[in-house]
């Protein structure tokens, strides 16, 4: 008998834009953040079955921690507690982005195993609040991830735009191999709870399908904690630098808390010659040229 296996991608999710806005008396911090997802990630099946297991492979699986803390499993877990009789099964999860890098790859591997899920049990997941609350339960990015499509991402994470209609574009992703805390990172930044520093945008989304209008965005748009990152990590100014010099590259920015930087390109070859330039020069980083924006069809 061949037992069926179902497979979804966890594609890499990159801050474009990252503003903090301010602090809440609960100690979470209000943002507003231009997401997308890239055209590589991490890779995760699920096997059905009478009780919930997870096994992790792959190139950056030894950095991943304990399995029984995985957001997989949380995440799994905390929607046994909403569906009652929910089918379950062993996942297998193949690990290709680095960890603790910026890119939500935990966050990105729970929502893919929300999708298993849904699919297994018949699910909409586009309409059950059920697995919404499930993935905001196990972490801040987990709702952006579960429908990956670029999005203005609000609030804590919570507050989701509809899905914006982005341009391709072509991206290198680098990551120096050191892992940045995000609640250091935060901290750096010094509010005070309750404490406000802006607003957020009245900003017509829909311009930002046209490549010229989403460039002037992101250029008047930065990262706020690429500064507090950087004077914890230095090495993260020594990656946006490099990737600076890289022929046709447009813009380097650092995506989340980082340390993962992104560089933006005019064309899917100047990109591909970055990577190639980059892994030469760096052979213990992590790089890859991929695109953001629009889905690779399927």
């Amino acid at each position: 008998m061949t037992l069926m296996v179902l497979t979804e991608p966890a594609p890499a999710k990159v801050n474009l834009t990252l503003r903090i806005l301010g602090k809440r008396r609960d100690g979470y911090h209000d943002l507003e953040s231009l997401v997308a997802f890239a055209h590589v990630g991490d890779r995760l099946t699920l096997t059905p079955g009478p009780a919930l297991g997870l096994d992790v492979d792959g190139p950056t699986a030894s950095a991943a921690g304990d399995i029984a803390d995985n957001l997989v499993l949380r995440v799994a877990q905390a929607l046994v507690e909403r569906v009652e009789g929910l089918r379950v099964g062993r996942f297998a999860l193949t690990k290709h982005l680095p960890v603790a890098a910026g890119l939500g790859g935990g966050s990105a591997d729970a929502a893919a195993a929300l999708r298993l899920l849904a699919r297994l049990n018949r699910l909409d997941r586009s309409d059950d609040a059920r697995l919404l609350d499930a993935a905001r339960v196990t972490g801040a990015d987990v709702p952006v991830c579960l429908d990956p499509r670029p999005r203005l991402m609000r609030g804590i994470g919570d507050v989701l735009s509809s899905p914006l209609d982005l341009p391709a574009l072509p991206a290198v992703l680098v990551n120096p191999g050191v892992p940045v805390a995000t609640r250091d990172v935060f901290a750096k930044l010094g509010f005070a709870p309750g404490e406000r520093r802006g607003e957020a945008d009245d900003l017509d989304l829909g311009r930002l399908a046209d490549g010229g209008a989403l460039m002037s965005y992101l250029a008047s748009h930065p990262n706020d904690l690429e500064a507090a990152a950087i004077s914890l990590k230095p090495g993260v100014a020594d990656v946006l630098a490099l990737l600076s010099k890289q022929g046709g590259c447009l813009l380097a920015r650092m995506s989340g808390s980082g340390a993962t930087c992104f560089g933006l390109f005019g064309s899917e070859r100047a990109a591909d010659a970055a990577a190639h330039s980059l892994i030469s020069a760096h052979p213990a980083w992590w790089v890859s040229a991929t695109a953001l924006g629009r889905p690779r069809p399927s």
